[in-house]
Order: C-alpha cells, then sequence, then structure tokens
C-alpha cells in the first residue's frame, strides 16, 4: 500500500512539475533554420540570439503561449560576404529592424499522439503576417524540446525583391529547448 502511495504521489509530482510553467528558449540545444533554393539549389543559414518566453501545459493548450524572438543580425549562411549582404536594407535592414519575432495566437491538439497545432504571428520587417506549424513538444532536462516546421514568401516580408534565381518560399526548421 505504501509503495502504491508513493508511485502515485511521484506521478502526480511530475505531471505538476510540467504543468504551466514558463520556460525561457536556449541558444545551445536549439537551432533556427531556414532553406530556400537559390539557382535551383537548395541553401539555408541559421539565426542564434534566441529569446523570450513560453509557457506550456500539454494539459490547458489554451493557458499556453510562445513569444520568442531571434537577432536578424546573427543569420549564419556559411559565407561571411553572403551573410553581410543579407543584413543590408535589401534583405532583413538588421540596423532598422533587429530582431524577428514569433508570438503564438492559439495552440491546438493535432490527432497524432504528441503532437501540436499552432497558429502564430511572425514579424519580419516590421511586418506581421500569420503562419501556422504543426510541432512536438518532448519533456527533456527539467523542459521541454519543440520542434516543427513552415514555410512563409520571403517578398510578404519584403526580404529581397523580385528574383529569377532566389525562390519565394523558405522552409523554416525550428528546434528549441526551453528550460526552467
Amino acid at each position: 500500500m505504501n509503495k502504491l502511495i508513493i508511485t502515485l504521489l511521484c506521478i502526480f509530482s511530475s505531471v505538476i512539475s510540467f504543468s504551466q510553467q514558463t520556460f525561457t528558449p536556449a541558444d545551445a540545444g536549439s537551432k533556427v533554420h531556414f532553406t530556400i533554393k537559390n539557382f535551383a539549389i537548395k541553401t539555408g543559414g541559421d539565426f542564434k540570439g534566441l529569446k523570450g518566453t513560453i509557457t506550456f501545459d500539454p494539459l490547458k493548450l489554451t493557458a499556453s503561449n510562445f513569444a520568442v524572438t531571434v537577432e536578424a543580425a546573427t543569420i549564419d549562411t556559411d559565407s561571411e560576404m553572403r551573410d553581410e549582404h543579407l543584413k543590408e536594407d535589401e534583405y532583413f535592414d538588421v540596423a532598422k529592424y533587429p530582431v524577428i519575432s514569433f508570438k503564438s495566437t492559439k495552440i491546438t491538439k493535432s490527432s497524432s499522439a504528441g503532437r501540436y497545432y499552432m497558429f502564430a504571428n511572425l514579424t519580419i520587417k516590421g511586418i506581421t503576417k500569420p503562419v501556422e506549424l504543426g510541432f512536438s513538444a518532448t519533456p527533456k532536462d527539467g523542459g521541454y524540446f519543440f520542434e516543427g516546421e513552415f514555410e512563409i514568401n520571403r517578398r510578404d516580408f519584403t526580404v529581397g525583391d523580385k528574383s529569377i534565381s532566389l525562390q519565394d518560399k523558405v522552409k523554416i526548421s525550428l528546434k528549441v529547448f526551453a528550460k526552467k
């Protein structure tokens, strides 16, 4: 009987420990990655400087929310010359718009176990557009590991002009570790 009570208390306390808590996204162990085709070849890069708050409870999704930013000037495409070009006015204009922000508006459960669906607002260069993405949330080291992806049209955010060589669609992959 004592073992049953202790087991139930352990289960209950572990559920409580993950319930409705606020987590901080960590750059270490996280990746904000984008992929785009340039001259029909996939190329991409990453952003760093992840900051914000994530309140997540898989049992209370209506009370859960994500408010996260990355620093636009941290863009890294493995080409310093290209990175500097992308920081200019025509693309990310990092001097005027130093952060890219992502804020959820609604989170629902997916039909797949362990999966969720998020509606959010993405702001790039002062332009905010709605995005939708499926994501997973896996408990890890006292926090959560969130993983999902979505597509945007770069021209909706005035990131570059019309181009024969550069595709408009950009795939964004998020792998975010958030801890207490």
